[in-house]
């Protein structure tokens, strides 16, 4: 990892192939809780997680039909190393057009918590507080479990990628929820 990029400068690329507020949010939303992660599983390699995460859709808001598939030529262009690339594609292996399947840790974390951010901030928005900070596991699981509320995220990707991990859904549900917390708590400096 002696040639990672920046943050800054990967969030620069982020926002040259994403102009919505949503997208560029999301990126640094599963930058964070990859990072969170990280700090628990790979500390030495957490800013290479957070980089991962953030750049993980880069190419999905210009390219949705080629969905990490587009990216590889974005990424090269972009002067990514094959790294960064591989493990960002990882998380689209079998939904897009990726060939390259989630093997490492990092990636497999990256393929289950990636849908499930979704689901928990959605699930924020709709509490009295708009916050993660008060949302209990058991609420989580009910917005979960409701085929109807944020139905554009994948249950299936998401109990698919907990069995990658060997780890029970109730497990990644609550570690991802507590790392958008981790998340709210900094940037609220609470």
């Amino acid at each position: 990892m002696d040639n990672l990029i920046k943050y800054d400068d990967a969030l620069e690329i982020l926002k040259k192939y994403n102009k919505e507020s949503f997208h560029i949010q999301h990126g640094e939303t599963v930058g964070y809780v990859m990072k969170y992660f990280a700090l628990k599983y790979d500390p030495e390699n957490a800013d290479f997680w957070q980089i991962v995460g953030l750049l993980h859709d880069l190419d999905f808001e210009m390219y949705p039909d080629q969905h990490c598939v587009k990216q590889v030529e974005i990424m090269r262009q972009e002067g990514l190393s094959e790294e960064i690339i591989n493990s960002t594609i990882s998380h689209g292996y079998g939904l897009t057009g990726s060939t390259v399947k989630p093997e490492k840790q990092m990636e497999k974390i990256l393929f289950a918590s990636d849908e499930l951010t979704g689901i928990i901030g959605a699930a924020a928005l709709m509490r009295p507080s708009k916050s993660t900070l008060d949302m209990e596991l058991k609420s989580l699981k009910k917005k979960f479990k409701d085929k109807k509320f944020a139905a554009g995220c994948s249950r299936d990707v998401i109990r698919q990628g907990a069995e990658n991990l060997g780890w029970e859904l109730d497990e990644l549900l609550s570690e991802t929820l507590e790392a958008m917390k981790d998340m709210e708590r900094k940037f609220k400096n609470i």
